[in-house]
């Protein structure tokens, strides 16, 4: 579908109000700044066991807020902890689910339990609620239920429709200044990363390791780049493009995602004797723009509007196991016109958003804060409308996802330029077909991370690739982690796995079978295995 815009009169003079009415505020340059001398005093673990983690500890670490001025105002940070059991003691594995926003408490249990045991067993597995999220304090909500459905459709075709969206993102920016004026300037990738060295020397170590998944990777690669010598191994899945910090980054997010939807409507065709849409992708494309179109004007159950809907979808671009259930909500909608399955959908997958209140907090803070972004809505405006001509799915939803940054009360840093050939060889995972971070990303973080090996699988989609089922990946990071070992070929790729194959239809028998594994805790979705499970953990946008 091709977009046109409208004349819109009179939104140039209101962004420029809206912009004016959000005071700036005093920002640093984000390039490598020396070491905060803060010592921080010795943690203390406490059993904090899940029903799915048991071995748990948690334990919390007080940070400056400023790490210029380490001796002022401190926050604190929530960690936790499955202990080595091994003899022969690998050091701390500090673990990251990516976001910017996403919790890290349960990703340590995840890690120690998904990792061959001996690899676990040599290790501290460590995670944490970085600054601003989860049980970390102070933990940021600058507007609760600021995602409620139904919000405004995404495409602006109407001046009304634009206004809307502007007026909520022009609240969620001013609300944030109101409530957090003090603390929005420290909440950036640069302190972040500064935090996790201050972790380390509470752990008592001299150099850690790392894991990190998505943005994970970006504040990994950061650490590297103000920490060398603090670094014994680390490995990064799902890679982001160093050079797009952030506002490029989405505009080619939303290419690869259209991509990664036409992959899924093609799935849906090649079942059609299984879901009835045609086996024309094309046509089943055309079905679900004409389920959009419909639902923003009658929304299912009073709840799934035409933004809600592409919320819903948007999960199935970063992990395929969640098809056979969009499938399924989309074809009792397009053939009988029947809500519940969609409802159901947008409950299961959409409203992980919508509910992420501290979440998308902490992603919009961060990721205004990292670099700048256009202050101009008419850049906004003429990018995305060109994008969206081409890549219609989320192209829109995404703008309005980021556009809180147009009216940031923080002045922006510069990015940090990553390059560093002084650390240990860094391991990247990274799947050609990944919607999230784009495949030109990884290989731009590899040439930035000299010696650093990069394992492809290639054909795959998925974001978060390893732990997920995949054992060829697997054995290249265990191999890793147990002995410092990577691949190295001499080309721009240094080995390649076969991707997992592509999901089945799901069949009412093993519908019931996963409702249990989902009813155990497993991802809430209906998709059970480690694919899933680790995909309820890092959650979407990054």
């Amino acid at each position: 579908m091709r977009a046109t815009a409208v004349s819109l009169c009179g939104v140039a003079a209101l962004v420029t109000g809206l912009v004016a009415a959000v005071p700036s505020a005093a920002g640093a340059d984000a390039r490598p700044a020396p070491r905060a001398a803060h010592t921080p005093h010795p943690l203390t673990w406490k059993k904090c066991a899940t029903k799915d983690y048991p071995k748990l500890q948690c334990a919390s670490l007080k940070v400056p807020l400023d790490h210029d001025h380490p001796h002022g105002e401190k926050i604190t940070l929530a960690l936790s902890r499955i202990k080595h059991t091994a003899k022969a003691y690998q050091g701390p594995l500090l673990v990251n689910p990516g976001g910017p926003g996403g919790s890290g408490l349960s990703m340590a249990g995840f890690v120690a339990r998904t990792l061959p045991k001996k690899v676990a067993a040599g290790y501290d597995v460590i995670g944490f609620d970085p600054r601003g999220v989860g049980r970390s304090k102070p933990a940021l909500t600058c507007r609760p239920g600021h995602a409620k459905p139904v919000r405004p459709a995404s495409a602006p075709y109407t001046h009304a429709l634009e206004k809307a969206n502007l007026d909520r993102a022009h609240a969620f920016a001013k609300a944030c200044a109101s409530k957090y004026a003090d603390v929005l300037p420290f909440i950036d990738t640069v302190s972040a990363a500064k935090d996790l060295d201050v972790i380390r020397a509470a752990l008592g170590t001299e150099k850690i390791n790392y894991f990190g998944y998505s943005y994970g990777t970006y504040l990994g690669a950061v650490y590297a780049r103000l920490f060398p010598d603090r670094v014994r191994r680390m490995a990064l899945d799902s890679v982001v493009d160093p050079h797009n910090v952030w506002y490029d980054a989405n505009l080619t997010q939303d290419f690869a995602f259209d991509a990664r939807h036409q992959a899924f409507l093609a799935w849906v065709a090649k079942h059609h004797k299984k879901y009835r849409l045609g086996t024309d992708p094309a046509k089943v494309e055309a079905k679900w723009y004409a389920m959009r179109a419909a639902l923003a004007k009658k929304p299912a159950g009073k709840k799934v509007g035409a933004a809600e809907l592409e919320d819903t979808f948007v999960p199935g671009a970063y992990f395929d196991g969640y098809w056979p259930f969009l499938a399924e909500a989309f074809a009792a909608y397009a053939n009988g016109k029947h809500t519940a399955p969609l409802v159901k959908a947008y409950e299961n997958f959409g409203a992980v958003d919508a509910a992420g209140d501290n979440s998308y907090s902490v992603y919009t803070a961060v990721g205004c804060r990292d670099a700048a972004w256009p202050r101009d809505w008419e850049r906004w405006r003429r990018d995305h409308w060109q994008v969206h001509a081409k890549a219609p799915f989320m192209t829109w939803n995404n703008a309005w996802y980021n556009a809180p940054c147009a009216f940031w009360p923080v002045r922006s840093l510069h990015p940090v330029d990553v390059t560093n050939a002084s650390v240990p060889p860094v391991l990247l995972f990274q799947a050609t077909d990944d919607a999230a971070t784009p495949y030109e990303g990884a290989i731009t973080m590899h040439r930035k991370l000299r010696g650093s090996s990069l394992v492809v699988e290639q054909g795959g989609g998925n974001h978060g690739i390893t732990l997920s089922g995949n054992a060829c990946l697997d054995r290249h990071l265990a191999t890793y982690l147990t002995n410092g070992k990577v691949p190295h070929s001499g080309g721009e790729v240094d080995a390649v796995c076969k991707r997992l194959p592509e999901p089945k239809p799901k069949s009412a028998a093993r519908g019931a079978a996963e409702k249990g594994a989902a009813a155990s805790g497993t991802s809430g979705t209906g998709a059970s295995g480690s694919g899933a499970e680790l995909h309820g953990l890092l959650g979407f946008r990054g």
